[in-house]
């Protein structure tokens, strides 16, 4: 059988189970230009929250009765597809369900020989080159400069701040506990690390950050972006990735007060959306690659097994409860 979660309901506010059906269906059958999937994994992002709602953006919602779009790893078990072949390894978005007919579409094989499958889902994913490109290109980043990132202990969070040590930048993480606190210093080599849940988050930044703050990175936005902006330098870059803080509310999104700062400081303010570079995707691969190999760079993942669970660990992202890029297993190869 094929177990599925499907969209029953619009969430007001945070989603909880009843607003998912859980389905058994038989597994499905290929036809001339398609292939059968197994999925081994299930990629939980920020952004599937996003995809709930039925309201304009980058990309189209989720619909009522639909299987919860999410990115996903898998193994080909039957295919009469050109270019893929039983036993390969591939990434798309097959969505959490644990078998997928495939035209092949928005795939791509995958070497479980380089990384580990669940890699791809992660630094070598959507959350990889989201901070890749984001900070590269928007954050611009140069030696000697202060990066400051908030939900730092994340899947795109602690790449962000790896990649921004790797260029010679000072790295302040804003996260949320002491050990993940602990975590972004010990591990992942950033400067300094700001408890939001413990510290006070404004007077913080001004003992981190003695010189303003040149580059932000935000995946939380609320007051957290408002404190950051009061810190910035002339020119500062402060790149929107994501606004977690904010995604469940069941009032109007909280806009920064405080962004006259941009104003003052000539500073840049930029959303990015990872598909918009979707052509680099292979440099960004290899040159994070190589970094994982050298050991200048650390993975970090939090992986939960059970397809069943879906509902519950969805809403860890939201808790802070994932320590690391936030995984669900829902199968294994054969």
């Amino acid at each position: 059988m094929n177990k599925q979660w499907k969209l029953k309901a619009r969430p007001v506010g945070e989603p909880t189970r009843e607003n998912w059906e859980f389905e058994e269906n038989d597994i499905p059958t290929i036809k001339a230009g398609e292939m059968l999937v197994k999925v081994l994994y299930v990629s939980l992002d920020p952004a599937m929250r996003g995809w709930l709602n039925d309201a304009k953006s980058y990309i189209e919602p989720v619909q009522i009765g639909a299987v919860m779009r999410a990115g996903t790893v898998g193994q080909v078990i039957d295919s009469q597809l050109d270019g893929f072949s039983k036993g390969d390894f591939v990434v798309g978005y097959d969505g959490v369900q644990q078998y997928s007919v495939s035209n092949g579409k928005g795939v791509h094989k995958v070497d479980p020989k380089l990384a580990p499958l669940s890699y791809y889902l992660g630094v070598l994913g959507m959350p990889g080159m989201t901070g890749y490109f984001g900070l590269i290109k928007s954050g611009e980043p140069k030696s000697g400069e202060t990066v400051v990132i908030s939900g730092a202990a994340g899947a795109v969070g602690g790449l962000v701040g790896q990649i921004a040590k790797i260029k010679g930048c000072r790295v302040v993480g804003i996260a949320g506990g002491k050990d993940k606190c602990q975590f972004l210093i010990d591990e992942l080599g950033f400067d300094a690390a700001i408890d939001y849940k413990n510290e006070n988050v404004k007077q913080a930044l001004k003992q981190a950050c003695p010189d303003g703050v040149d580059v932000f990175f935000d995946n939380v936005g609320g007051e957290i972006l408002d404190d950051v902006l009061t810190r910035i330098n002339f020119k500062a870059r402060i790149v929107i990735c994501g606004a977690i803080s904010q995604y469940n509310n069941t009032t109007p999104v909280k806009g920064p007060s405080n962004y006259l700062s941009l104003l003052v400081n000539r500073a840049r303010m930029e959303g990015i959306v990872v598909f918009d570079n979707i052509k680099e995707y292979p440099t960004a691969m290899q040159e994070i690659g190589g970094w994982i190999q050298s050991g200048q760079m650390k993975v970090k993942e939090h992986v939960v097994d059970g397809i069943e669970t879906f509902p519950e660990t969805l809403m860890m992202l939201f808790k802070g409860e994932n320590f690391g890029k936030l995984i669900l297993k829902v199968g294994d190869a054969e």
